[in-house]
C-alpha cells in the first residue's frame, strides 16, 4: 500500500526564552518594583538607543552579506538577553534583580539566540512583513498593562503570581523578544505556546512554554483589552481634534496659513 513521504522536518529555529517556574517574591521588592528599576530603564533606553542604529547598520549589511555582520549580531545579542530580563523582572515573573552587563549566566532568564543566514528579499521588507507581527505585540502588550495595576495587586497580596497568569505573562514575554530584534529568518510566533508534547523533553518551565486553557484565555483577554484600549483612544483622539477644529474655525487650511499672513498682531 502506498505511504505518503514523511513530511520534511523544518529547520527554522526560533529564539528560545528559559526562564524557572513561578515561585515566591518578597512582597518588598514587589511593591518597590518600578522604582527599583529606575537605574536599568535608563540603561536599557542608552542601549537601545545604540541598538537603533546597529540594527540600521546591521539591516545594510545583510542585504549585502545575506547575513548580519559579526559586530552587529556580538551587540543584539547581547542586547536582546538585557532588555529581556529586564522586562521580565518588571511583569513580576522573577523576583531577583537583574544584572548591570550584558553576560549573566547564573540569572534565572535567558535567552539562546542562533543568529545565521538571512533571506535578501526577506531583509529588503523585513519593516512591511513585520507589522502584523507588531500589531499583535503591541495589542498584547498594552493590554497587560491596561491592568498591570490589578496583577500588582494580585502578587503583592499573594507574594507570588498565580500559574495562569504566569503562563500569560511569560508567553508576552517571549513573543516580544522575537518580535523586538529579529536576528534569525524565524517570523515571530507561538504567542499561544507550543502543543503538549511537541518538544521531547522539557528544558525549563517556559522551554517548551505550554499554555493551559486558562493561561490561553487569558493571553486572548489581553489582546481583547489592547484593542479595546487601541479603539478607545483612536476615538478619543478624533473627537478631540473635531472639537479642536470647531474651536478654531471652520478652515483649517486658514488655521496653517495664518503665521505666514501679517495679521493685527504683525501691525503697529
Amino acid at each position: 500500500m502506498w505511504q505518503a513521504p514523511p513530511a520534511p522536518v523544518s529547520s527554522e529555529w526560533l529564539p528560545v526564552l528559559d526562564m524557572p517556574a513561578a515561585g515566591p517574591q518578597s512582597r518588598w521588592t514587589v511593591l518597590l518594583r518600578f522604582l527599583l528599576l529606575i537605574p536599568q530603564f535608563v540603561v536599557v533606553w542608552l542601549l537601545s538607543v545604540v541598538a537603533f542604529f546597529v540594527t540600521v547598520i546591521g539591516w545594510f549589511g545583510a542585504l549585502v552579506l545575506g547575513r548580519l555582520p559579526a559586530f552587529v549580531a556580538d551587540y543584539l545579542t547581547a542586547y536582546l538577553p538585557y532588555d529581556t530580563r529586564v522586562t521580565a523582572y518588571l511583569m513580576l515573573t522573577v523576583d531577583r534583580y537583574p544584572p548591570f552587563r550584558f553576560r549573566a549566566p547564573e540569572y534565572p532568564v535567558q535567552v539562546e539566540l542562533r543568529p545565521g543566514e538571512l533571506n535578501r528579499l526577506a531583509v529588503l521588507f523585513r519593516i512591511i512583513l513585520v507589522i502584523p507581527a507588531s500589531i499583535v505585540q503591541g495589542l498584547v502588550y498594552a493590554g497587560w498593562w491596561l491592568v498591570s495595576f490589578i496583577i500588582w495587586l494580585v502578587v503583592l497580596i499573594l507574594g507570588r503570581m498565580p500559574q495562569a497568569l504566569y503562563e500569560a505573562t511569560t508567553a508576552i514575554v517571549r513573543y516580544r523578544m522575537r518580535y523586538l530584534v529579529m536576528l534569525t529568518s524565524a517570523y515571530p510566533k507561538r504567542l499561544f505556546g507550543e502543543e503538549p508534547g511537541s518538544e521531547p523533553e522539557r528544558v525549563s518551565a517556559t522551554r517548551p512554554l505550554v499554555l493551559s486553557g486558562a493561561g490561553r484565555g487569558l493571553v486572548v483577554l489581553f489582546l481583547l483589552l489592547g484593542a479595546v484600549s487601541w479603539a478607545t483612544s483612536s476615538v478619543t483622539a478624533s473627537v478631540n481634534n473635531d472639537d479642536n477644529d470647531d474651536d478654531n474655525g471652520p478652515n483649517p487650511t486658514q488655521r496653517v496659513m495664518a503665521p505666514l499672513v501679517p495679521g493685527p498682531a504683525d501691525q503697529g
